[in-house]
């Protein structure tokens, strides 16, 4: 279905006098770049006899509209007010009061995978992005790579006359290249967008995140107490905003809007948790609060009055009534910051909103919000945690632990996450969590549109399926723009989703979906939609279990539940058993999809996946060398200082009156190590997770003049390379150093742990100073700068290396747990 009113840019529209300066064009956006204008002008010998001629200022089609994308994160499809939830989101209800809600809208389940189907329209494997960066492994569908035969929305909406821009999460750059030395061509700004302010990863402290504009890193936070980027960047895209329209105000514009909000960290400011907490909305607990968000959602037509809500799942979760006082208090406080972050999240949102209404251009803006990546997360584990290394690292908080951070839960202190249970709740009414690609609780995203010169039945609920993949063509045929054919001289793929665009109209609120077949698959758990049935693969694993064995038979590894979707619409039913020959069907039907969009080959992995090995421009290297400070490096070009053995050494110069600072650094404050002068003394600290610490440190200060100090680390296990056996045994390993100034050993010391799997991901390398955040508060705080001479820095690293009777010793161990299985 087309809207008729929408043009078309293949029909050129042109205006003012051909040559003029102030003559625009519209282009055949099939093949981008566009050919070169043809000269209008005349050459003569001289300029004198000649008339000279500009090209046209290209421009998008008459009427296009600016559009403002907005997507949320891991916020699931309850937590809303807007979709039934209890937390206030009043600018998410002005998009869908002033426009269209969408209660049957559907994401990936994971964050880097949605968004790659979101910015090019392509399925998320067919984009390179089968999984989040982090796990990229070497398949096509999975190595993280935008395809060049997959251009973005912002490389469209660019050459056809648009100012674009990017705010807030970029999770689509691999971790290989987010170094200094680039390549930049996967950063925003080399993917199509014109300006890029923001951070390059799964998350970050909002509080001191890694932030870049364009392509240089930026510290606007250093010296500013109370700063808070989920406000800055709405303030840097309304400054936006307001430049271009003080330069033309009809200059048409994309702004892409992605905040952190609300993945973990859940920092929002003291004033917001205050708000939230004075509300008292999660006192009656989780069991409580799915009834509520239930039969909200009922009264607002969000789901069926008939749909039946999923039963909670006792053989994994407690009930709310079964919790200790100290349990009950622990997790409302976790809950209450979580609102804070999801409303202070909303209210920033509703700024730039508002800016571009104030700026006149409301009428004609496109405003597509997107409630979430993915469904609610169960990353915080059952009993949430101060950060999520902690997670990823296997450890999990006992509720005395977690006590100890309650009046410091969402500052600077914690990286936080709530606990599962809360995940379970605000994904209501349906079951599981984010990650889990087969059901709904995974991937059931609320989604306003509005666009208040088009769309007239304000305040109008659709119930069509659709997927992210809907909108590039969406906006595709409501700024008139054609799908492409070429760019660069490379053939595109065609865009793998339909546009909504004709839902729009109040004529078609019951129209049936053009969104027929939809496969999902995520780390090896799969599903498929089809016209109103879904068939799910029930998983193995609890998303919140990361640390573990894999599954290494994905394909027949799971059981398939069906569900009849046009009589039960919260997959509460399975009805595998009485439909067997529907079941095969759609397996079969599911394999082809996985075939024809790189899915294969299936890898339900996880931590395995989160360590393997990815380019690098460092690759290979086992000693690197550094002669002056520099900052900032990613974890992708440093030495890589987990499960191995290694040694640094620092020849330095102290000067008068005695050194202090950071020689050099991994990690910061929820994980890191590295050694450093303090009052003088040569200290090395392992920050273990930020709940153990374990310290070298010299007992005499150094004097003035040349010194070298040597740390030495010696690994005691096998290391990453037990995980190719599928065996955990050589990660986290007990480890002995040796710290020796001169010559001269002054520290030794025995770790019965060291981290196994991962360091955080906002953090640095940095040499000759500190930033981001201390590996130890209670030494230093940042920026925390060498204040002696770094003359020589040599980091060697020696990983294990397995031996003939090692590699016999796993392959028996392995073959003995797949016969046991």
């Amino acid at each position: 279905m087309v809207m008729a009113s929408i043009p078309s840019a293949y029909a050129q529209q042109t205006t003012g006098t051909p040559g003029s300066p102030s003559a625009t064009t519209t282009i055949d956006g099939r093949y981008l770049p566009a050919s070169p204008q043809q000269f209008r002008g005349d050459i003569g010998l001289n300029a004198a006899q000649s008339k000279s001629a500009w090209p046209a200022r290209v421009v998008p089609p008459k009427d296009a509209p600016n559009i403002l994308l907005i997507m949320t994160d891991d916020v699931g499809f309850g937590a809303p007010a807007t979709f039934g939830g209890v937390i206030p989101t009043p600018t998410l209800d002005r998009i869908a009061a002033s426009g269209l809600c969408y209660t049957n809208f559907h994401t990936t389940s994971l964050c880097s995978p949605t968004r790659a189907a979101l910015i090019t329209g392509r399925n998320h494997h067919s984009a390179g992005y089968g999984v989040i960066g982090e796990m990229a492994t070497g398949f096509p569908g999975y190595n993280s790579i935008i395809p060049k035969d997959a251009a973005t929305i912002g490389r469209i909406l660019t050459e056809n006359g648009y100012r674009t821009s990017w705010f807030g999460k970029d999770h689509n750059t691999p971790t290989y290249q987010t170094s200094q030395a680039g390549p930049f061509d996967q950063w925003p700004t080399g993917m199509g967008f014109e300006y890029f302010y923001g951070f390059i990863a799964g998350d970050t402290s909002q509080w001191t995140p890694l932030l870049y504009r364009n392509t240089t890193r930026i510290t606007p936070y250093v010296g500013q107490p109370g700063w808070n980027l989920t406000t800055a960047m709405a303030d840097d895209a309304i400054g936006w905003l307001n430049q271009l329209n003080s330069i033309n105000p009809s200059m048409p514009f994309f702004l892409y809007y992605v905040p952190g909000g609300t993945h973990a960290p859940h920092h929002p400011t003291p004033e917001w948790i205050k708000k939230a907490t004075d509300l008292h909305l999660f006192d009656k607990g989780w069991n409580a609060l799915r009834d509520q968000i239930f039969a909200n959602q009922k009264k607002l037509g969000i789901v069926p009055r008939d749909a039946k809500l999923t039963a909670w799942p006792d053989d994994l979760l407690k009930t709310w009534d079964t919790l200790s006082a100290d349990e009950k208090k622990m997790f409302i406080r976790e809950a209450d910051v979580y609102a804070a972050y999801l409303m202070y999240t909303d209210h920033e949102i509703g700024r730039v909103v508002q800016a571009v209404q104030d700026l006149g251009r409301l009428d004609n803006t496109l405003i597509i919000f997107i409630s979430g990546d993915n469904g609610g997360s169960a990353e915080g584990t059952l009993n949430g945690t101060i950060s999520e290394n902690l997670s990823i690292n296997g450890v999990n908080m006992t509720i005395p632990e977690l006590l100890k951070y309650y009046d410091v839960w969402g500052t600077d202190k914690t990286f936080p996450h709530y606990a599962v249970g809360w995940a379970w709740a605000f994904d209501t009414p349906f079951k599981w969590t984010k990650q889990i690609a087969s059901y709904f609780r995974g991937t059931r995203n609320g989604m306003a549109i509005s666009w208040p010169a088009r769309i007239t039945d304000k305040g109008g609920i659709r119930s069509q399926f659709h997927h992210v993949i809907d909108i590039v063509p969406t906006i595709l045929e409501a700024t008139g723009i054609p799908a492409l054919t070429m760019v660069d001289g490379i053939a595109q793929k065609p865009i793998e989703g339909v546009s909504l665009a004709y839902s729009f109209d109040k004529a078609n609120a019951e129209a049936p979906s053009p969104h027929h077949t939809q496969y999902f698959e995520m780390l090896g758990v799969g599903g498929l939609y089809n016209d109103g049935w879904m068939l799910s693969a029930l998983p193995n694993r609890p998303p919140w279990q990361l640390v573990g064995s894999a599954i290494e038979n994905p394909a027949t590894a799971f059981k398939m539940e069906l569900y009849d979707l046009r009589h039960d619409w919260t997959q509460s039913t399975d009805v595998a058993a009485a439909n067997p020959d529907k079941v095969r069907e759609m397996t079969d039907l599911m394999f082809g999809e996985f075939a024809k969009y790189q899915v294969l080959p299936l890898d339900a992995s996880v931590i395995t996946r989160w360590v393997s090995e990815r380019p690098s421009v460092t690759a290979g290297r086992k000693v690197f060398t550094y002669l002056m400070p520099v900052t900032g490096l990613p974890d992708s070009v440093a030495p890589q200082f987990l499960n191995t053995s290694f040694t640094i050494t620092a020849d330095i110069d102290v000067p008068q009156g005695g050194g202090e600072g950071s020689i050099v650094a991994e990690g910061g404050r929820f994980s890191g190590y590295g050694p450093y002068l303090l009052k003088g003394k040569p200290v090395f600290n392992y920050n273990q997770l930020d709940v153990n610490w374990v310290r070298w440190e010299g007992p005499d200060a150094l004097s003035p003049g040349k010194h070298t100090i040597v740390f030495d680390f010696k690994y005691d296990g096998l290391g990453f390379a037990t995980l190719a056996f599928n065996n955990l045994s050589g990660v986290g390993r007990p480890a002995t150093g040796i710290l020796s100034v001169d010559g001269k050993v002054v520290a030794t010391q025995k770790m019965e742990k060291t981290i196994p799997f991962g360091m955080p991901l906002d953090e640095t390398f940095d040499i000759g100073s500190k930033t981001g955040s201390p590996v130890d508060d209670r030494d230093y705080q940042i920026p925390f700068t060498f204040t002696g001479k770094l003359n020589k820095l040599t980091i060697s690293v020696e990983p294990p290396q397995l031996t003939p009777e090692d590699e016999k010793k796993l392959a028996e161990a392995h073959r003995a747990a797949q016969d046991a299985k």
